[in-house]
């Protein structure tokens, strides 16, 4: 191998190990999708909303809220969703919901217009979305996220 082959092979290696270390430094638990639970959606809900419950794991602090280290659900969308809402609900706190995607980084906190519950609604492109349920405690919490293709009613 020349040299200049060998230096387009390093400086590709560096260059991709850069991105890696980048995305994981801004991404946080996103390359650790494999483990965690998903749910795959399309344009028909076979339950609207579609609920999951559950628990919040050891937390870490964000400037989304205390977050569990890894994301509580996966959201594999398989086709353009002209609309999709994601609420998250906890008894415990402020709940927060940070949603990483092939849109970016979404972080939402509760306000008086989702009933203090944050949500995340609208056009949802193809691709794998995290979904970390947050809270402004410290402490363990439990948790709702329900999923819908449903607007809510205006009030």
């Amino acid at each position: 191998m020349n040299t200049i082959n060998v230096l387009k092979v390093i400086s590709t290696t560096l260059i991709s190990s850069v991105v890696l270390t980048e995305a994981i430094a801004l991404f946080g638990a996103q390359p650790i999708l494999a483990q965690t639970p998903m749910i795959q959606m399309s344009r028909n809900l076979s339950s609207d909303p579609l609920v999951v419950n559950g628990t919040s794991d050891k937390t870490v602090p964000s400037n989304c809220g205390n977050i569990t280290a890894t994301p509580n659900q996966v959201i594999r969308v398989t086709e353009a969703l002209p609309y999709l809402r994601v609420t998250a609900k906890s008894p415990v706190g402020k709940t927060t919901l940070l949603i990483y995607g092939p849109g970016g980084r979404f972080c939402v906190m509760a306000d008086s217009l989702s009933d203090s519950y944050p949500e995340l609604s609208g056009y949802w492109i193809p691709g794998d979305y995290s979904v970390n349920v947050g809270n402004l405690s410290h402490k363990e919490y439990s948790y709702t996220i329900e999923i819908s293709q449903q607007k809510k009613p205006k009030k």
